[in-house]
């Protein structure tokens, strides 16, 4: 498996356009693939801080988590690439058994195909002229090629019928479900739903394949209430079978929910799903799992509900240098709000690396406590914590704002060799 695209980005030469890497590499002339095949030690080949790191074990472990979890529960996966917006990592998703990947936007939707990506799941309402024609070209160049986005609205409905209008090819949709009054997105009652649905029947450039929400925009959400809204999406599904609303002909009906915070809640809702009247795809979205995090995903994570289901490893680590040593409580090191996620929190000082012998050490009594557009401020219990020069490693919050800062991130194995750049396209 794997597109040529992906292979290609092997061939991209290294510049001043990629964060951390070792200046040297530029002089030499040097590709990605030829960096990656030189297995450079981050600590003493030449990579310069802050830098972005992945953990290799990390990152492959989380692959496998969800992969099975899916598997174990009947449940195709199209995890949300918005993540990472990483190819070779939409490549190992699918090589861990995705169904497909689940995008936001149309520029996501486009890169993926660029990428050799073959099935989309967009969720969202398309409304765009621009982009409705795009997809349907998409659709008439390659018969392969499987698109489902979106409805949730009856004048939603009309503007992508309008769009449409002249195309050879009909999209699919699925109708949205909104989690609630105050909630995100998604058609609010029942009643809501249904009007929708008619109004898809009344579009001959549209096509209603199933239901679809997202769980964790419940106002309050707790078990009992994720379960409740879960259950009335399903119910509308076997509704609308019974009802004659889904398209003739369909092979599947799609059923769809999940992000990163609840897919236990799914997996227990989707498995009491009754017989339909075809067979159905209950269609798992997380994609923060593929990196995890340090902290607002390690406190949501299922996982911690049913340990026994498995696990998953932040695969993350920023490494920061200290540049000056004011005080003894006080340092700063040369990372800030353009390198560092914080809309979820502050990072967590995770590691010290000692700049003369190399020696790692946790960063214990060292916190983060501010952030300026380049410098961390932290605050230390002595003055032996840290001292300039040394590497802090931080850990951070929220996968999806992590990604984009960084547009080539290095793969670590545990020994601190460097073995691959994961390539993102925010």
């Amino acid at each position: 498996m794997g597109s040529d695209a992906v292979r290609r980005l092997a061939d991209e030469p290294l510049d001043h356009r990629f964060k951390g890497l070792p200046p040297d590499a530029e002089r030499a002339g040097l590709t990605v693939g030829q960096l990656a095949a030189e297995k450079r030690d981050l600590y003493t080949g030449g990579f310069t801080t802050p830098v972005l790191t992945l953990d290799a074990e990390a990152l492959e472990h989380n692959l496998t988590a969800l992969g099975e979890y899916a598997a174990r529960h009947g449940l195709a996966f199209a995890p949300h690439g918005k993540t990472c917006m990483a190819p070779q990592l939409f490549e190992r998703q699918l090589e861990h058994g995705a169904w497909g990947i689940t995008a936001a936007v149309p520029h996501q939707a486009r890169v993926y195909r660029a990428f050799g990506i073959r099935r989309i799941f967009l969720a969202n309402e398309l409304v765009d002229p621009a982009a409705l024609r795009w997809v349907a070209a998409e659709l008439a160049a390659d018969p392969g090629f499987r698109f489902v986005c979106y409805v949730d609205s009856v004048r939603g409905v009309e503007l992508m019928d309008r769009g449409l209008r002249g195309q050879s090819q009909v999209v699919d949709v699925v109708v949205e479900l909104g989690a609630g009054e105050g909630a995100r997105t998604g058609a609010r009652t029942d009643e809501d739903c249904r009007a929708v649905a008619d109004a898809v029947a009344a579009a001959a450039t549209l096509r209603l394949v199933g239901i679809a929400g997202y769980e964790a925009e419940v106002p309050g959400a707790d078990p009992e209430s994720v379960h409740a809204y879960l259950r009335r999406l399903t119910g509308l599904a076997v509704e609308f079978d019974r009802a004659g609303r889904f398209a003739a002909g369909l092979d599947e009906i799609v059923v769809s929910a999940g992000g990163s915070a609840w897919f236990d809640a799914v997996a227990d809702v989707f498995g009491e799903l009754p017989q339909l009247s075809r067979p159905v795809l209950k269609l798992l979205r997380s994609g923060a799992y593929v990196s995890h995090d340090h902290g607002w995903y390690t406190r949501l994570t299922p996982f911690n509900r049913v340990p026994q289901e498995g696990g998953l490893r932040p695969a993350f680590r920023l490494w920061t240098q200290v540049v000056s040593r004011p005080s003894p409580t006080q340092a700063f090191v040369n990372a800030g709000k353009r390198d560092i996620a914080y809309d979820l929190g502050l990072p967590e000082a995770e590691l010290v690396r000692d700049a003369l012998t190399g020696e790692e050490r946790s960063a214990a009594g060292v916190r983060v406590v501010k952030l300026s557009d380049q410098h961390a401020w932290l605050e230390t219990d002595a003055e032996e914590d840290v001292r300039v020069g040394d590497w802090v490693a931080l850990g951070m919050s929220h996968p999806c704002t992590i990604f984009e800062k960084w547009p080539l991130i290095p793969v670590v194995e545990a020994d601190g060799t460097v073995t691959d750049y994961v390539r993102t396209f925010f």
